[in-house]
Parts: structure tokens; C-alpha cells; sequence
């Protein structure tokens, strides 16, 4: 996978409860946790369709590899609502960065998969999510674009991880 995608460098988990999830994760020792209420979009598409989607993320790192919680805010139709359909909850995508996303993605769908649901953020940040389940028994590949901005985000979750002491493990923009 990395000669086609690169290094993963995030494990996605898609839960029903974020609270719960970050307790749980809290409990086995990683954190802090740092969250986005609502992640704000610029434009979504799922399956080839316009989408409104809305959701929370929390984000901490185990060593290098980050741990990303999605909880999916209302129903409309998603990657993440489509998983939470069947039934399942759990770890959901493996999460790839890269600084050539244009280039990336077109190579990636030369290759022959297809995007499940893609867009940009309102901050401007592009993901693809590659519908991989056959080859990876139900996880897909999220390739997304890193942003001076991002990179910058995950590089502060990524220091608050090592050496944390387990004190103030949900942290929460201010405001």
C-alpha cells in the first residue's frame, strides 16, 4: 500500500459516542485528546453526490501513529453513516498525507479505485476516501492534503502525547 499511497500515519475510528470513545481511549493511556466540535466543509461528496455532512473529531497520537474518533453529527448520507448502518462501529479508515494531493489523487484513481466521498474542508485541507473494502476487509484509505496549517495542528497533538502524564485528557477550543 505505501508504493501506492505512501506511509499510513492515522488510524480512524468511527464511533457512536465521541465522549465514550475518548474515555475509552483515555483509559488504555493515550491522550490528550483534542477536539473539534464541528469540522466545517467548503464542499463533500458522497458516492458521487453533493452531501451535508456533519461531524466531531478527536484527535491524540499512540508513539507516532495518530488516533483519529469521527462521530458523524446527523444523518446524512456518508462513508461514516453508511458504516454506522451496518451496524458497525470501530476502526473505520487508515489516514495517508500527502503535499501533492492533486497529483496523489489522480495517480491513486489511475490506479483504479474510486472515491467513496471527497472534498475539501473550509479551511481548504482536500481528502479523498478510497473504497478499499474488498482488498482491506472494510477499512478504506483516507488520502488527504498536508496543509502548512494541518501539519501544524497534528504536530501540537503529536508533542502533547509524548511524555503526558494523564492530566487534562479532553481538551477543547476555548470560546
Amino acid at each position: 500500500m505505501s508504493r501506492l499511497f505512501g506511509p499510513i500515519m492515522q488510524n480512524g475510528f468511527v464511533v457512536r459516542d465521541l465522549e465514550a470513545a475518548m474515555r475509552h481511549w483515555v483509559g488504555l493511556g493515550v491522550g490528550p485528546f483534542f477536539v473539534l466540535p464541528r469540522v466545517e466543509f467548503a464542499e463533500v461528496t458522497y458516492r458521487g453526490r453533493p452531501t451535508q455532512v456533519e461531524m466531531a473529531v478527536a484527535t491524540s497520537y499512540s508513539g507516532s501513529l495518530q488516533i483519529e474518533l469521527v462521530q458523524q453529527l446527523n444523518d446524512a448520507p456518508s462513508i461514516y453513516q453508511e458504516f454506522l448502518d451496518q451496524g458497525r462501529a470501530g476502526l473505520h479508515h487508515v489516514g495517508v498525507a500527502t503535499t501533492d494531493y492533486a497529483a496523489d489523487l489522480a495517480r491513486v484513481m489511475a490506479s483504479g479505485l474510486d472515491v467513496a466521498m471527497g472534498g475539501s474542508t473550509a479551511a481548504g485541507t482536500g481528502f479523498a476516501y478510497f473504497d478499499s473494502a474488498g482488498d482491506f476487509q472494510g477499512s478504506m484509505v483516507e488520502l488527504f492534503e498536508a496543509t502548512p496549517g494541518l501539519m501544524k495542528f497534528f504536530a501540537k497533538v503529536e508533542a502533547a502525547s509524548r511524555g503526558w502524564d494523564g492530566t487534562d485528557p479532553i481538551r477543547r477550543p476555548r470560546g
